[in-house]
C-alpha cells in the first residue's frame, strides 16, 4: 500500500506549513501531527515515506515563524507498548483509507474509547462505528463506495487534481524540487 495514507498526512501537514508561512498572524489552533510506523528492510517506498516524514518534520519543527502552531513527530518502531502510551493522549485520530478498499483497522476504536474523535472515511471499522455509537459522533468526509466505483469508471487522472488545486501543485513542487532536503535535491524525485 506504500504507506499512502501517512504519506496524504504528509501532504496536508506541508499544506499547513504553508498556510501559516503565508499568513503568521492568522488565528491557528495549535496541533502536533504524529505518525507511528516501521519499514521492512527491502521497503524502499515506505522508508523513503518514513524519510520524508522526518525531513519535513525537521523543517516545520525549526521554522521560527511557524513556532508552535505546528510541530511534528514521528513514532519509530510504532508497537502496542507505545500505542498504549499515545492513545489515551491523543484529541483526534485520522482514519483515511479509500472506501471500500482497505479496513482501517481498530486502532480508530481505541482511539475513540479512550475519547478521541475518528475523522475519517466511510471505511473498515469507521462504518461499524458509525453505525454503533452514531454519525454525530464521528466526523466522515470523503467518497462513498459509490463514488470511488464511479471515479474509477470515469478513470483517474491525479495530474487533473495537481492543476486544479494551487495548494496541492505547491505542496508536490516543494518536496520534487527538494525543498525538504537541502544539499539532495533528487531525494523525492
Amino acid at each position: 500500500h506504500e504507506y499512502k495514507r501517512q504519506l496524504l498526512n504528509i501532504l496536508h501537514v506541508i499544506t499547513l506549513y504553508n498556510r501559516i508561512k503565508k499568513n503568521p498572524s492568522a488565528p491557528f489552533t495549535p496541533r502536533t501531527v504524529m505518525i507511528g510506523g516501521k519499514a521492512a528492510p527491502g521497503y524502499y517506498m515506505a522508508k523513503q515515506i518514513i524519510k520524508l516524514f522526518n525531513r519535513v518534520g525537521n523543517v516545520v519543527n525549526n521554522d521560527p515563524v511557524v513556532g508552535a502552531k505546528l510541530k511534528v513527530v514521528f513514532l519509530e518502531n510504532y508497537r502496542v507498548t507505545l500505542a498504549e502510551k499515545i492513545m489515551p493522549a491523543a484529541d483526534l485520530s485520522e482514519q483515511i483509507s479509500t472506501a471500500g478498499t482497505e479496513a482501517s483497522g481498530t486502532g480508530n476504536m481505541k482511539f475513540m474509547l479512550n475519547g478521541g474523535l475518528t475523522i475519517g472515511t466511510l471505511d473498515g471499522a469507521n462504518v461499524e462505528m458509525a453505525e454503533e455509537m452514531g454519525n454525530e459522533n464521528i466526523f466522515i468526509f470523503g467518497m462513498t463506495v459509490d463514488d470511488v466505483e464511479a471515479l474509477q469508471a470515469k478513470g483517474y487522472n491525479a495530474y487533473d487534481y495537481y492543476n486544479a488545486c494551487p495548494e496541492l501543485k505547491q505542496v508536490i513542487d516543494m518536496i520534487r524540487d527538494g525543498f525538504f532536503s537541502p544539499g539532495n535535491t533528487d531525494d523525492f524525485k
